[in-house]
C-alpha cells in the first residue's frame, strides 16, 4: 500500500487542482499526524497488511538540497510515526543510489522498493551493484514507462502484452530467488503499464521464476 501523495510530496504538483497551490511547499510533507490517519483507516487488513510505501517523486535541488537532507528529514519523521507496521522507500532519483542510502534504510528497518522505470537504472543493474537487502523484506515495482504510450498501444484494453520486457521480468525473478535464499519475503507488484496486461505479465513472471529455479 502507498502512503498518501499528501505525505510524501515536498511540493504540489504543478497541476495541483487546488487553485493558487501548484508549485508551493506542501505543509503536510512528512507530515506523522496525516500518516496515522491513513494506517487507522488500513487498520481492518490486520495482517494482510503489507508494507506501506513512501513514494518520492524525482526531488531536484529546490526540492531537496541533498541525499543527507532526505535522509535527515526521513530519520525524523519515523521517529514520531507508529511502530508495528512494514514501512519502505520508493526515491526516482539515480542519484541517491548509493551506500549511504542503504546504510540509512538498514539502520531505520526501512524496505527498498526496487522500482523499474521512471528515472530508475534496471532494478537488476541496482541489485548487482548494491545487493540491497536492508530489511527482511523487498518490494519490486514493474510499473513500465510513458503511461501516454503505452495506453495508445493498447487502446487501455489492457489483456495483451504490448511492449515485453523480459530482461525486466528476469531480474526480478533473480531478486526474488536470492531474497528467497536468504528468508527474505519479496512483495512484487505489476503494472498495466509495464507490458500492457498486469494479470498477463503476472503468468509471464511466474513462468520465469519457474524457470530459474
Amino acid at each position: 500500500m502507498k502512503a498518501p501523495n499528501a505525505v510524501t510530496l515536498t511540493h504540489y504538483y504543478s497541476k495541483e487542482p487546488v487553485r493558487g497551490a501548484a508549485g508551493k511547499p506542501n505543509p503536510h510533507f512528512l507530515d506523522p499526524g496525516l500518516l496515522q490517519q491513513f494506517l487507522d483507516r488500513l487498520s481492518p487488513l490486520g495482517k494482510k497488511l503489507g508494507p506501506v510505501m513512501f513514494q518520492f517523486e524525482y526531488l531536484n535541488k529546490q526540492k531537496m538540497p541533498s541525499l543527507e537532507r532526505f535522509c535527515e528529514l526521513v530519520r525524523g519523521f519515523l521517529a514520531k510515526i507508529p511502530r508495528g507496521f512494514l514501512y519502505a522507500v520508493e526515491i526516482r532519483n539515480p542519484n541517491y543510489l548509493s551506500s549511504a542510502l542503504f546504510d540509512f534504510l538498514r539502520e531505520n528497518g526501512l524496505g527498498y522498493v526496487y522500482l523499474e522505470g521512471y528515472y530508475m537504472p534496471p532494478i537488476g543493474d541496482v541489485f548487482d551493484r548494491f545487493n540491497p537487502q536492508t530489511a527482511p523484506f523487498s518490494v519490486i515495482r514493474l510499473h513500465g514507462g510513458l503511461r501516454a504510450e503505452i495506453e495508445a498501444d493498447t487502446d487501455k484494453a489492457w489483456n495483451r502484452i504490448v511492449s515485453p520486457q523480459p530482461a525486466s521480468l528476469q531480474a526480478a525473478a533473480r531478486i526474488v530467488r536470492a531474497n528467497t535464499r536468504r528468508r527474505a519475503l519479496t512483495y512484487v507488484n505489476l503494472n498495466n503499464h509495464f507490458e500492457g496486461s498486469a494479470p498477463l505479465s503476472v503468468e509471464r513472471f511466474l513462468e520465469e521464476l519457474s524457470a530459474q529455479t
